[in-house]
Order: structure tokens, then sequence, then C-alpha cells
């Protein structure tokens, strides 16, 4: 089998030496080549050229980023059929790793690579479905507008030298929620054929469920959406401060069924239409799009074939 390694060196978790183990392992295996990856893009051309290449298998070590890039590299050719199209496996790299959380693999990178050598002994591995936000893939989910705004701060952070942590996090969500909360409901969805739904704050669109995480906490959604089902969305129709502290606690709940008045929830759909009054900021997993005014998202089934 040949495979292709796409390492990113700067991913939260990754190091020299992890990835010479993981090399290493994987050699014994498969006919290896190893990349690591230099700017942004670089694991999207990999993936683009493996794909045209013949190569059997990508596997991924980084953050959902890196993912995401290889995702959207793979599909962004056409071999003569779906069963030319490498597989995909994931050893997470990166701070959440949402999208391995999703697939079951574990955190812990060996353990995740013994969990990938006993999958390619025993040849597992399932189809899984994706979304697509107009012509860009993601895995796990997309926003648009407050979660969007988040990624685009955090992203602005990191340049300036600052690390990635959960509390990086927290605290660009609540500046970006005391810096939205006044401002006016922008939004209008339309769920594959239903009457379209207006005066909505912010979008977010799963793939999967968990929607993310905060630290090891499983921040949920759409708990009924998964990679064999549609997409799922999850619209604030109110930021005011009680309306937002009850849904936060009925995403971080065990048993997480969101729901409320001015909340709009759907699970398992085909097609969303998400329309703005002005450009807002868009993201797909956690990579910032930049800012749109109309935005078509669609389930694609069978999308991928991942091994594990």
């Amino acid at each position: 089998m040949r495979a292709v390694l796409v390492v990113n060196p700067e991913a939260t978790s990754t190091s020299a030496a992890g990835r010479d183990v993981l090399a290493h392992a994987l050699a014994s295996e498969v006919k290896l080549d190893l990349v690591e990856t230099r700017y942004r893009g670089h694991a999207a051309d990999t993936a683009a050229r493996a794909t045209l290449d013949g190569a059997e298998l990508i596997v991924v070590h980084g953050g959902d980023g890196t993912v995401n890039e290889v995702v959207n590299g793979m599909l962004r050719t056409e071999p003569a059929t779906v069963a030319e199209r490498p597989c995909l496996a994931v050893i997470p790299g990166g701070l959440a790793n949402v999208f391995a959380g999703a697939l079951g693999v574990p955190r812990d990178p060996l353990e995740a690579t013994h969990g990938l050598l006993r999958a390619l002994d025993e040849q597992r591995g399932r189809w899984i479905g994706l979304g697509r936000a107009d012509d860009r893939w993601f895995t796990f989910n997309a926003g648009v507008g407050i979660d969007a705004d988040v990624v685009a701060e955090v992203e602005r952070l990191r340049g300036k030298g600052r690390r990635v942590t959960p509390w990086l996090y927290t605290g660009a969500a609540t500046r970006c929620y005391l810096n939205g909360v006044r401002h006016k409901p922008l939004l209008t969805v339309q769920a594959d054929d239903e009457p379209p739904v207006t005066a909505l704050h912010a979008a977010m669109i799963s793939n999967a469920d968990p929607w993310t995480y905060l630290g090891r906490r499983p921040v949920h959604t759409n708990p009924e959406t998964s990679f064999e089902t549609g997409i799922g969305v999850f619209a604030l129709g109110s930021m005011l401060p009680h309306s937002v502290l009850r849904h936060v606690v009925q995403m971080l709940s065990d048993r997480a069924k969101p729901h409320g008045k001015t909340l709009f929830r759907r699970a398992n759909i085909s097609r969303l239409r998400v329309t703005c009054e002005r450009p807002l900021r868009v993201q797909v997993d956690g990579d910032s799009l930049g800012e749109l005014s109309v935005i078509d998202f669609e389930s694609v089934p069978k999308a991928l074939y991942v091994v594990g």
C-alpha cells in the first residue's frame, strides 16, 4: 500500500519525536512518503498531488485545520472512480482534534497509531458524509456570525505570537459576545424546503457530534447529527445574557438536547441557505473564510472513506 503522511510541525501537540515514531511505525506496514507542511495550503496541495499520483492512504498528523486542508485537497481532484480516491486516517496533533474525536480516535498519538495499524491489518474502515459550504468542504462544523468571529480573533492573536489554549478561545468568545450583544439580528436561514426563518444572530452548522470541545468537555449543538446523517443547524434568535447562558448550559450537558423559544434547531437536513443583510464572517472546521452574504451548505453522503 502506498501512503503519504502529512505532518504539521506547527500544530499544538506535534513533536519531532512523535513524528519519527509515527513514521517508523507506518513505514513497517506501508510504502510511506513523509511531507511536513511549510505554508498555508501545503497540506491541500500535497493531498491533491497524492490523489492524482495514485496513493491509497493519506494519514494526517496535525490539528483540525490540517485535516480540513487535506480533505479539500483530496476532493478537489477527480479520479476515474470514487474507489480510486485515497482513504483517510487521522492521528491527533492539534488542540481540540474535534474530527478525530467524532471518529472515536484516541487523543494520545501513540495509542491512535496503534489503532490505525490494527485497522489497516484488519482492513477496517467506513464511509462518512461531509458538509460543504459553497465549494469548501468541512468535516465537523461550520458557522456564520459569532463563532466565525471567534475563529478570526484567535487567528489574529495567534499571528501575534499568542499560544492557542482553551482559555484563549474562551476569552475571544467573551469579547466577541460583548461586542455583538447589542447588534440587531442579520441572518435568515432556510433548511431544506421549510419556510425561511428570519431575525437570527448566528448560525452554527454541524456534520457530527460534538460540535466542538471546551478543553476536554464536549459541546453539543445537534447531538442527533453524525457522519451517517445529514447536517444540523443551531441558530440563535436572541443574544440576551440569560438566553445565551441557558443554551450554553444545555450544550455542555451530557444529555444535551438544546431547545428554547428563540432557538432554531434542525438535525439531519440536506441543505441550508444562510442569507446575511450585510457580509458576515464564515468559518469551516475552525478556518476563517472571510465575510460572505449568502452561503449554501449541503450534506454530501459517503464522500470519503476513513480507516479505523
